[in-house]
């Protein structure tokens, strides 16, 4: 899953919001941020926008322009990208940058994605076990269990499917909840908590509002968990380390580790089958050879880096990166998206090419906040992939490309239906 719990919360911070609200502005009803702030989130069908890389070439760390003053760096550029998400001494990722007036710690969600260390350290040090290799193995059964069940639906029906909703949420869905013990009945609430959060144009009330409700729903889960540890994450987290963790820890953990392997996966799910279905050579080498699939999995989440930006970091000192001085105070804002396809990491990285030799893409992060969970989201994206080719292997859209839509302002990029004749 990938920890990232890129609900992105108010990406400006606690001054853009605190100074809004001065202004007399309904919180609850504005969009995180104006237009000209959404470069970063701005696509032409599965590729960042030409300005992205335009800047990466020209200017690697450049101004966003905002309201109030606000310094806010937008940085493109791979060498620079690694320097701020590799310092964590220099920036910070708290939350409590981005509560402002109005807002409460309740919806704070904590966990690894918005804390610093020494918290950060202390909690990814239990964390990180529970996601290892040797661990996760005993997860594979049922996940190829979990993508079968999903295949088999898909094959009962009679006309056009879609995979959004018959493949791409289910599967990391179940695979979460059977990761953490919560029940599968509540899967529908989360995924609709889940996208909510990541929303930019659905206002700061509605996102932290998700957070909240996510919340408060796991910190029951916690509280029975607390009292009969179960077999799952939570239970052995509990079972191992009770004593080093609370509840409320706890239930940021949960909650990071629910909705960032959930929105994420799905959609590197929905839009690697958009590309398996526009390229029949890709679609026969994953059908054909168990061994293209690794190298396969590491080019999509490269070209298609469905979060698109890095946690907002907090500048806590004056900093040179790149041949910009940030200064203490500062938002830098690290585009994954433009990064992803910098010349360093190979030639022609703007385009896709199923059988790149794997690179040292950032997918998942750098530094102390990569995703925890990244492994189980390859396992989950190995899994699919194959066994939807081979089960459907004359699957085709629906509907004509240029009907799809995707969406316009989220953190985590995505396709809103995936409509397809699987037979």
């Amino acid at each position: 899953m990938k920890t990232i719990r890129k609900r992105l919360g108010a990406w400006v911070g606690r001054r853009y919001l605190a100074r809004a609200q001065k202004k007399g502005l309904d919180l609850s009803q504005m969009s995180f941020l104006p237009d000209s702030a959404l470069l970063p989130l701005k696509r032409d069908g599965l590729d960042p926008i030409p300005e992205l890389g335009q800047r990466r070439a020209e200017e690697p760390v450049s101004k966003l322009p905002l309201p109030f003053g606000l310094n806010v760096w937008l940085v493109t550029g791979y060498a620079e990208a690694k320097t701020v998400l590799s310092k964590a001494d220099a920036f910070s990722n708290d939350f409590s940058h981005l509560l402002g007036a109005g807002f409460s710690e309740e919806q704070n969600p904590g966990g690894l994605g918005f804390s610093d260390p020494p918290t950060h350290t202390r909690l990814r040090k239990l964390l990180t076990p529970e996601f290892t290799m040797r661990r996760l193995k005993r997860l594979a059964p049922r996940i190829e269990s979990i993508v079968e069940g999903q295949l088999d639906e898909i094959a009962r029906a009679d006309g056009p499917v879609d995979l959004v909703e018959s493949f791409a949420l289910p599967i990391p869905s179940l695979t979460i909840c059977e990761l953490l013990g919560v029940p599968y009945a509540d899967r529908a609430e989360f995924q609709r908590l889940s996208t909510a959060r990541f929303d930019l144009f659905g206002g700061a009330g509605a996102s932290l509002g998700a957070i909240s409700e996510s919340l408060s729903y796991l910190s029951e889960i916690v509280k029975k968990q607390r009292a009969e540890p179960g077999d799952d994450l939570l239970g052995m987290l509990i079972k191992e380390h009770g004593d080093e963790i609370d509840d409320t820890e706890l239930a940021g953990l949960a909650d990071g580790l629910l909705t960032g392997g959930l929105e994420t996966t799905a959609s590197m799910l929905a839009l690697g089958t958009i590309i398996l279905l526009r390229d029949r050579e890709c679609f026969q080498l994953v059908h054909d050879d168990d061994a293209a699939i690794g190298p396969f999995v590491e080019e999509l989440l490269r070209y298609l880096t469905v979060v698109q930006v890095a946690f907002p970091r907090f500048a806590t000192e004056d900093i040179e990166i790149g041949d910009k001085r940030i200064e203490s105070g500062d938002v830098v804002l690290v585009s994954l998206s433009s990064v992803n396809r910098d010349d360093t990491l190979g030639t022609e990285m703007e385009q896709f090419a199923g059988t790149r030799k794997p690179s040292a893409h950032m997918a998942f992060g750098y530094g102390i906040h990569r995703c925890v969970g990244a492994e189980l989201g390859r396992m989950e994206l190995r899994a699919a992939y194959p066994a939807l080719v081979r089960r459907f292997p004359r699957m085709r859209l629906a509907v004509d490309p240029a009907e799809l839509t995707f969406r316009t302002a989220s953190a985590v990029y995505g396709v809103e239906r995936l409509p397809v004749l699987p037979h």
